[in-house]
């Protein structure tokens, strides 16, 4: 049963693999493309295609750190993999969250109408806030990096040293990323809830919830809120899957941490192809590309003798 169950979630996390190699990597291009045709790309679309690419990455990183962990346990398991892995685990996964942050945070203040000084201050200059929040963001990875790297060399001396830090060591190294997930998970409910008080206080305003009756901002409300909920939803299952891998970490419970795995893959992975869908423009492109494939493959049919 065990053995039955481990294939089935290989092949699931083997599909969200390519998911998100094939996701991620249509956006990316996307994006890249129209960046060299107009010489110019806005805003949110450089957002997302550095979201994209981090995206790519910790879908591989994922990957790679099931191959060391999973299938290869203990003939990887040195010093130096454990660095490598995990600090491309933070790396990768600090951007692909803090980008999803910062796409939150242009959303709120591109469409947010507060009368605060402050927030018109903020709404003027988009492009600084993003950027200073991404650059103080460094901040905590520099220091969740740092703890990371002395928690594997306090864990491999104590290995050698037989001690019981090799129990220890997956709530040492597991701990400091989660607590650091939740503070762009903050960030970003933060600009949700604000975003629901500006569509209140909006529909108030033009006394239009009674009537029934949708104005343009509204409606722009309404749709920024889907995407957030969406984001918010997908980040919420990443947190719950990092707590189950931190709570239940045994290396020979391979269908557990299997579990965690394809979760975890999920955010990263299935968000983007929802994104995809969502997205007026990148669901266009994505149409054409479908339809030039389906043209392709009778062209070639028809070539064939």
């Amino acid at each position: 049963m065990a053995t039955i169950l481990q294939i089935i979630l290989t092949t699931i996390f083997i599909v969200e693999f390519f998911i998100g190699n094939l996701g991620n990597g249509f956006i990316a291009l996307v994006n890249c493309m129209d960046s060299v045709k107009r010489r110019k790309i806005p805003s949110v679309d450089k957002i997302l295609t550095a979201l994209a690419i981090s995206r790519f990455t910790v879908v591989w990183v994922i990957f790679l750190d099931w191959v060391v962990f999973i299938k290869t346990y203990p003939l990887l398991m040195t010093r130096n993999t454990l660095r490598i892995i995990h600090v491309a685990w933070n790396i990768s996964n600090h951007f692909s969250l803090w980008l999803t942050t910062s796409l939150s945070i242009f959303y709120f203040l591109k469409i947010a109408v507060f009368s605060n000084a402050l927030f018109l201050y903020l709404k003027w200059r988009i492009k600084r806030v993003i950027l200073m929040a991404l650059l103080l963001s460094l901040v905590l990875l520099i220091l969740n990096t740092f703890l990371v790297t002395k928690y594997i060399d306090a864990w491999i001396d104590g290995y050698k040293m037989n001690t019981s830090s090799f129990v220890e060591f997956p709530r040492f190294i597991l701990l400091p990323s989660l607590m650091f997930t939740l503070v762009p998970f903050g960030v970003s409910l933060t600009a949700f809830l604000l975003l629901i008080i500006s569509l209140w206080k909006h529909i108030r305003k033009m006394q239009c919830y009674t009537k029934g009756c949708k104005d343009i901002r509204t409606l722009t409300h309404i749709t920024a809120l889907q995407t957030v909920v969406v984001f918010l939803l997908f980040y919420t299952t990443f947190i719950l899957s990092l707590v189950l891998e931190f709570w239940v970490f045994d290396i020979e419970k391979r269908a557990t941490l299997l579990f965690a795995r394809v979760t975890i893959t999920i955010f990263p992975s299935i968000h983007s192809c929802v994104f995809i869908l969502g997205h007026r423009k990148l669901r266009q492109d994505l149409l054409s590309v479908l339809w030039w494939l389906r043209y392709w493959s009778k062209h070639v049919r028809t070539l064939d003798p």
